[in-house]
């Protein structure tokens, strides 16, 4: 069986979120099945081609839109995993040579580029070139697009003319199409008039397609007319049927229901596992955690923070936004470092209000605080080895990769049970010394409050914290069974 995946981000070469983590894994996970995949993807500036051991192919493809042609450059490698993962950057510097993914960064003002729309329609475009041209042996059974980005390839590749059919292969048509989706927050909703601009098929700009309020959604292109879906947990399929957490998509959700599946993400665990992890200053494992002790007195070096061994350190990396829960931490931290020993590292960038805020409680807490706003993998690693918590208290999550992380890391983390943070966390029971984490239900500072009180009692009891350590350290979220999923998803 042969799979195209088209995504916007994969790592380890572009991102900015858990869709390149996801990238990064699943394709190497199902070609260890035997599947043949292929990845397309977008060749941003950030990307060196020539560090990877990619390859410039002479011709380039012929794309039309709107009856232009355009050139499209094409550079193609394997995964970093081995010579079992295609991979296809496509080369349009109009469209992807700048800074940024989806738009400039925060210091240059933040907010999606203009074009985002027609940058990710040469991206469905091309994957569709890439599928048909005979010289690349690329003929996909199935084609699997990841968020709104890979909307255009959906309708792309529903066009009737395009010439699927192969000589003596009377029986192949064309490929069948998955959709996945990682965040139903982000939607790519765009003006109508991108329809005549982007080629779009206009037969299926209507409710029971594309069209979303007058609008195109390219990303209800791909749950509307995929002919199956994905999603990245069992929970979160359930929540995105109601009106809750469907952001104005739950009915057609719901209709869709019996072709939706929640198929929790994975971990790779070559990346993220303590005990070969190059990004740290000490590995560590759980039957030999003195790694993770040195680990923490670097992070709170790292950090200017007094280095306190006793004292616990809890850790956040996300986005700065409300999705994330910050304003429930801002809240809920406020009353906590006033009566409390703790301190407190973050890692990310978001909502200016956010940062401002957490930037004005380290002012006030010098010794208890610090944040870095910026993205930097290496630091990421070193705050899930050197934390002894994790806060993760999402509005909604959809699966979230991080709470992953911190169990491998011995970092039991502090979860609101939603979506994939409620599949992965087992509640931790003092009685029954059970548990791999610290849930809460409600969305409030108080809720918060309370379980990040009741992590930071238990942290204090030192045999029962270092048990819980070792039971989050014990559960397994590898690729395998999931990607086991998503092979039976396509055959059927």
């Amino acid at each position: 069986m042969r799979v195209m995946h088209v995504a916007s981000e994969v790592a380890p070469y572009s991102k900015s979120g858990g869709l390149a983590d996801v990238l990064g894994a699943l394709p190497d996970a199902l070609s260890r099945l035997g599947v043949e995949v292929t990845v397309v993807t977008p060749r941003y500036r950030s990307i060196d081609p020539t560090r990877f051991g990619f390859a410039r192919r002479l011709e380039p493809l012929r794309i039309s839109l709107a009856g232009h042609q355009s050139e499209v450059g094409i550079y193609e490698g394997f995964g970093s995993a081995g010579p079992k993962v295609r991979i296809f950057f496509v080369d349009h510097p109009e469209s992807f040579d700048r800074d940024g993914l989806y738009g400039p960064p925060v210091s240059a003002g933040g907010g999606d580029f203009s074009d985002n729309a027609r940058r990710f329609a040469i991206l469905g475009k091309a994957a569709l070139a890439i599928a048909l041209d005979p010289k690349l042996n690329a003929r996909p059974d199935v084609i699997h697009g990841h968020d709104w980005q890979a909307g255009p390839a959906m309708l792309y590749a529903l066009d009737p003319s395009l010439p699927w059919a192969e000589p003596g292969m009377p029986n192949r048509g064309a490929p069948k199409t998955v959709f996945t989706l990682h965040n139903l927050a982000y939607q790519g909703i765009f003006n109508s008039q991108i329809i005549s601009e982007l080629d779009l098929p206009g037969n299926l700009f209507h409710p029971d397609g594309y069209e979303y309020w007058g609008n195109v959604s390219l990303l209800k292109a791909g749950l509307a007319l995929a002919e199956r879906l994905t999603t990245v947990s069992p929970r979160y399929a359930r929540e995105i049927q109601t009106s809750e957490y469907g952001h104005g998509l739950d009915g057609l959700l719901r209709a869709r229901s019996s072709r939706l599946h929640g198929i929790l993400n994975g971990v790779d665990y070559r990346v993220w596992n303590p005990e070969i992890d190059s990004l740290l200053p000490a590995q560590y494992s759980a039957d030999a955690l003195a790694g993770k002790r040195a680990c923490k007195a670097a992070l709170q070096a790292e950090f200017g923070l007094p280095l306190r061994p006793d004292t616990p350190l809890c850790g956040s990396i996300s986005r700065l936004v409300e999705q994330k829960g910050f304003d429930l931490v801002i809240s809920a931290l406020s009353k906590i470092l006033a009566d409390e020993d703790v301190q407190y590292v973050v890692l990310g960038t978001g909502d200016p209000a956010l940062e401002r805020a957490l930037a004005e409680m380290q002012t006030v807490h010098p010794k208890k605080v610090s944040i870095r706003v910026k993205y930097d993998e290496g630091l990421a690693h070193r705050i899930e080895a050197g934390s002894d918590l994790f806060v993760m208290p999402s509005r909604f999550e959809p699966c979230g990769l991080n709470q992953i992380y911190s169990l491998r890391y011995g970092t039991p983390p502090i979860v609101r049970a939603v979506g994939g943070l409620d599949d992965t966390i087992v509640d931790f029971d003092a009685h029954s010394e059970t548990g791999t984490g610290f849930k809460f239900s409600e969305y409030t500072p108080a809720a918060l409050e309370e379980t990040w009180r009741r992590a930071l009692r238990t942290y204090r009891t030192v045999r029962q914290f270092t048990a819980l350590q070792k039971r989050a350290m014990a559960q397994d979220f590898s690729w395998a069974a999931s990607a086991k999923k998503y092979l039976d998803l396509y055959r059927s």
